[in-house]
This record gives C-alpha cells, sequence and structure tokens, in this order.
C-alpha cells in the first residue's frame, strides 16, 4: 500500500484537449505526488514500490437528476463523476494522511481546473487507513526500490 483507486464516469474519456480528462495523466501526476510526500522526519510517506494507482470507468452510472439542472443553466446536462480513494496501512500521523490528501487535492484541482468551469462534474478524494482482518502481500517491485 497506498492504493489509491479511481472510479469515473466514462464521459470523461479522452484527452484534454478534446475535452476528455487524461485519465492517464491523472494516474501518473497523483502517484507522482504520491511519491514526494514526506513525514515528519523527511522520510518518504509511502515506500514506492507500493505506489498504485488505479483508474476504471464505471460501466453504468446515475448522476443526481439525470442532466436536468445542467440543460435548465444551459449546459449539455450531461455530468460527469470522478471518485478517488486512496487505501493507506496504519502507522502514519493523522497529520502526514492530511498533508498527503491536501496535496493529492491540489493535484486533482490543477488537473480539472479547465473542465471545473467548462463542464458539471463532481470530484470525492477520500483516505481510508486499514484496520485489516488479513493482509497478505506478493511483490517483487519492492525490490527494485530498496536502499542498499
Amino acid at each position: 500500500m497506498p492504493h489509491l483507486t479511481i472510479l469515473y464516469t466514462p464521459n470523461l474519456e479522452g484527452a484534454i484537449e478534446d475535452g476528455g480528462a487524461d485519465i492517464q495523466a491523472l494516474c501518473t501526476a497523483l502517484a507522482e505526488t504520491m511519491a514526494a510526500q514526506r513525514d515528519e522526519a523527511r522520510s518518504a510517506v509511502f515506500p514506492l514500490g507500493g505506489i498504485r494507482v488505479l483508474a476504471y470507468p464505471a460501466s453504468h452510472y446515475a448522476i443526481a437528476d439525470s442532466g436536468a439542472a445542467g440543460r435548465t443553466a444551459g449546459g449539455t446536462g450531461e455530468y460527469a463523476f470522478v471518485y478517488l480513494n486512496l487505501r493507506v496501512a496504519r502507522g502514519r500521523s493523522a497529520a502526514v494522511l492530511e498533508r498527503t490528501g491536501r496535496a493529492l487535492d491540489a493535484c486533482i484541482k490543477r488537473h480539472f481546473e479547465r473542465m471545473l468551469t467548462e463542464r458539471h462534474i463532481g470530484i470525492t478524494l477520500q483516505i481510508d487507513e486499514g484496520d485489516e482482518v488479513f493482509n497478505a502481500r506478493t511483490s517483487s517491485l519492492h525490490p527494485l526500490f530498496a536502499q542498499g
């Protein structure tokens, strides 16, 4: 861990210049933001080999009033939504998780800045801290980033 999962409406697919959200660029920017986080001792908050950002378009969705208010307001009535959930293991201070959340939120706002002025879109970011009953991990990634 940390694993950042993104669920989004498929009407956000495509390049930014074509009115899309460039979800791959968002994933990359969020992973870089996570890797840049430091704790009170200036140590990396997350092990580089554990950072995962995964995005999935929702096959089916309904948002609010299905566009009625958007059309009344002069828009297309096409709503979009992005839900981001960062799941982390226990062991980080509340202050570190708060700073991480603020950094991710700033990254998200930069990425969607233009879209937020041009479309009707909702964005939610949540950070959950694990209270696992069982947690098994198998990885050949971590040795790539081990300090030696």
